[in-house]
């Protein structure tokens, strides 16, 4: 397409867009937005259907700049399991699954965003919607319980560490177990809803702290969720990992793990550059699918005289935080925002209005019949001493396994080599000035470590860089977060 001739600023147009046969569309949205001489490219909505048509929506102004908080009809269940999670741009209600009435399934979900991507206040609203629909969920905040503070009192069990998460995952997994011999005594191949059990939700926030190499608890942090993921859909245990938006390596290396998960309800709110070709590669998109990228401020950069009166000034700073793709949806190419969670201004406590979204009464708890099963975990999990007791032991025996193994061996007597990750970060620290990536490979290979390629050590700077152990400087450099 090729046009000088401006979209009316007073209506919304709509375009299809066809390619001839045997190639798929593709596009660069700041080069659209200049074809249609829009200068604010937020006012532009692209869908694809991942082959040769994509549909091209322009807007007077940017659709989704504003967006109100949700209703309590928002937050209820439809029949067919979904809440609304927001707007699409186009103002219909963009929804996603807690339940699948349909085949009585508990459902899987991740949730990814960088730093500032709205991602916590997801979380707290998708933690209210499960309070308001008598859902047992048990919350696991590895910030310390910084993320969602307002969720102390409104769920059933909040872990602000990795060894009480462990508890959690070890209590959840032993009641999917218990409820999978009960069912099968029934003879109940599905799960409904209350009878006689409550649907039951496992969410792990900060889930890369507890999954990404070197944790201490990874190796049985990811065996405990792909238990979940087996036997947990049929008996009502969902889970759900909320991560920074980094590759999906780090979150437990298991291919097992990242499949089970990429079924179920996937969001994707502000991503990092090098994020698309890991969903691709991942299966998260078709081959061919593309989003468009979501900047971190609706405001349109306008070029000013540098020597004009307010060339100085700072223009009011307008961000895309909860702006998101829901890829598991029917449309993940088609960009939504989600509500506008808790006040707009930093409030000094507790978010009154997140609190409000809560509402009044106790959260659901878990089943007495399950209380065997969930162990003393559970029943300690609002006994401050008693569950630092079980913390302790926890990381007590962590440290004994530690102990076991051969110290830095790779089971051959050999000294371990350190992984790349720590010596481009070690390389970089021990710098005075930021780097580019040949300089960092010239002191990784310096270290006397394993040689490494200088795409090894691109990929890794990448990782780094989306983990946000590391900055993106400009003209190619690098340096330590």
């Amino acid at each position: 397409m090729s046009t000088t001739t401006a979209v009316p600023d007073n209506r919304i147009v709509e375009l299809m867009v066809e390619v001839p046969a045997g190639q798929v569309v593709r596009y660069d949205l700041a080069a659209l937005a200049s074809a249609l001489n829009i200068a604010d490219p937020g006012r532009i909505a692209v869908e694809t259907d991942g082959g040769r048509h994509a549909l091209v929506t322009v807007y007077p102004s940017n659709p989704l700049a504003v967006m109100p908080p949700p209703s309590p009809a928002d937050m209820l269940m439809d029949r067919h399991g979904r809440i609304v999670m927001g707007r699409y741009h186009n103002g219909r209600p963009a929804r996603r699954r807690l339940f699948d009435p349909r085949t009585g399934s508990a459902q899987r979900a991740l949730v990814f965003g960088t730093t500032g991507a709205g991602k916590s206040r997801t979380v707290q609203y998708l933690l209210a919607c499960e309070k308001r629909n008598r859902v047992v969920s048990l919350f696991a905040d590895l910030k310390g319980g910084q993320s969602a503070p307002e969720a102390a009192g409104q769920v059933d069990w909040r872990a602000t560490s990795q060894e009480e998460a462990i508890l959690m995952l070890r209590a959840a997994v032993a009641v999917a177990k218990e409820r999978q011999l009960r069912y099968s005594r029934l003879g109940r191949t599905a799960f409904l809803i209350g009878d006689p059990d409550p649907l039951l939700s496992v969410r792990i926030d900060e889930a890369n702290r507890l999954l990404e190499r070197g944790a201490p608890y990874r190796e049985e942090a990811t065996f405990l969720i792909k238990e979940l993921g087996r036997t947990g859909r049929s008996v009502g245990v969902g889970v759900e990992l909320d991560a920074q938006a980094s590759h999906l390596e780090e979150l437990g290396g298991s291919d097992t793990l990242r499949a089970m998960l990429k079924e179920g309800e996937v969001t994707l709110l502000r991503w990092s550059s090098s994020m698309m070709r890991q969903l691709v590669a991942d299966g998260l998109l078709p081959a061919g699918a593309q989003l468009a990228p979501i900047p971190k401020s609706i405001q349109p950069r306008i070029l000013r005289s540098q020597f004009a009166e307010d060339a100085g000034d700072d223009d009011d700073f307008c961000d895309t935080q909860g702006m998101a793709y829901l890829l598991s949806s029917p449309h993940p190419t088609s960009l939504m925002r989600h509500f506008r969670i808790g006040s707009i201004a930093p409030t000094p406590g507790l978010d009154p209005e997140i609190l409000a979204l809560y509402g009044d009464g106790d959260p659901a708890q878990l089943e007495q019949t399950s209380w065997e099963a969930a162990g003393e975990a559970y029943a300690s999990r609002h006994d401050p001493d008693a569950m630092a007791a079980l913390c302790q032991a926890v990381a007590e025996e962590q440290e004994k396994k530690a102990a076991a193994a051969p110290a830095a061996t790779g089971g051959s007597g050999r000294k371990s080599a350190a992984r790349l990750e720590d010596r481009v970060l070690a390389a970089m620290e021990a710098a005075e000035d930021a780097m580019t990536a040949d300089e960092v490979l010239a002191a990784v290979l310096a270290d006397g470590g394993k040689e490494v390629k200088r795409g090894s050590v691109c990929n890794t700077l990448g990782l780094l860089a989306d983990r946000g152990d590391v900055d993106r400087l400009e003209r190619g450099l690098y340096a330590p977060a």
